[in-house]
């Protein structure tokens, strides 16, 4: 259980300015942005000190006057997608190789889909970041009703993660693979962190919305923009989540307030975080009368992204 005696504790925007830490009017004029083919929007930002790392292959062509990466179409437009998808996967294979990026964790990773491009691309999870492109998560809290308020299932993560051992996170999260939609995600995660059954999952799970945030971690080298897909299920008493796999070592039914002092002292993981303020806003537990910063922090939830979400050209 989380104590009642809270000290020093950051507020709810600073849990958020920690993750989203790329103000609206950063200039991205320095860094180098990634075009793909037939496609002048910039879909990635990269840091320059990344660029000159990256073992690019002949496929990509840097200009460092326009501090530009261009994708070439080997296929002359036969097949893009299926071309682009190759030039990114030779230079991530060479990178794992080589072992340039601790971050890589020298392995592969399943797929992610590059948002807003106008055919299907994708790329390793782990390399994402590298190319500054957009990624998907899913999130979804899991709560019950008692006398004394909403109560709500807090994982804690296996402390033999690579990222965040041991933190507390979102009931169940996980990140969108290219060919599942975020309920697909949900459903499985729900599955394999939580013991939740798959059709009772697909039925009550609750779409709500989309948190977004952009992230500049310079031990990594990279500018991540990211978009959250947010879910609610609401559990009878008699469903307790139980882990199923390595990655989730239990689940605590804590209160509203056991919560928000866990979040307070950054227990949780940092991107759950923001999860859970925008769990809080919209079941009325931060409102105007009780949050100062109420206003800043509910439209920071949802920033305007600095690459596409939509493809230019619709089909």
């Amino acid at each position: 259980m989380v104590g009642n005696s809270v000290r020093n504790l950051k507020g709810f925007l600073d849990l958020i300015n920690a993750v989203d830490n790329v103000h609206q009017d950063y200039d991205f004029g320095k860094l180098y942005k990634l075009l793909l083919p037939h496609d002048t929007r910039p879909h990635g930002f990269m840091l320059p000190e990344t660029v000159s790392k990256i073992p690019w292959s002949s496929d990509f062509v840097i200009d460092h006057k326009s501090r530009t990466v261009q994708l070439l179409d080997r296929s002359n437009g036969e097949d893009t997608s299926k071309a682009s998808i190759a030039a990114f996967q030779n230079t991530v294979d060479v990178a794992i190789d080589a072992d340039i990026f601790p971050m890589l964790h020298k392995d592969h990773s399943e797929m992610y889909k590059i948002v807003g491009a106008d055919y299907f691309v994708c790329l390793e999870r782990f390399s994402a970041p590298l190319f500054g492109v957009a990624t998907r998560g899913a999130h979804m809290t899991a709560y019950v009703r008692s006398p004394a308020g909403l109560k709500i299932w807090v994982p804690r993560r296996s402390a033999q993660l690579f990222v965040y051992p041991s933190k507390l996170d979102s009931t169940v999260a996980g990140g969108v693979k290219a060919e599942h939609s975020p309920l697909d995600c949900i459903v499985a995660e729900a599955d394999e962190e939580a013991s939740l059954p798959a059709d009772f999952v697909r039925e009550h799970a609750l779409p709500t919305g989309i948190v977004t945030y952009v992230t500049k971690d310079l031990k990594k080298g990279v500018i991540r923009p990211s978009i959250l897909y947010i879910f609610d299920i609401e559990l009878p008493k008699t469903m307790i989540p139980e882990p199923h796999d390595d990655e989730v070592s239990e689940f605590n039914l804590w209160s509203v307030e056991e919560v928000k002092h866990a979040m307070l002292r950054q227990e949780f993981k940092p991107n759950s975080a923001l999860v859970l303020i925008d769990f809080l806003i919209r079941h009325g537990i931060i409102t105007e009368e009780n949050e100062y910063d109420y206003v800043e922090i509910a439209t920071r939830l949802k920033r305007r992204l600095p690459v596409p979400t939509m493809p230019e050209h619709r089909k």
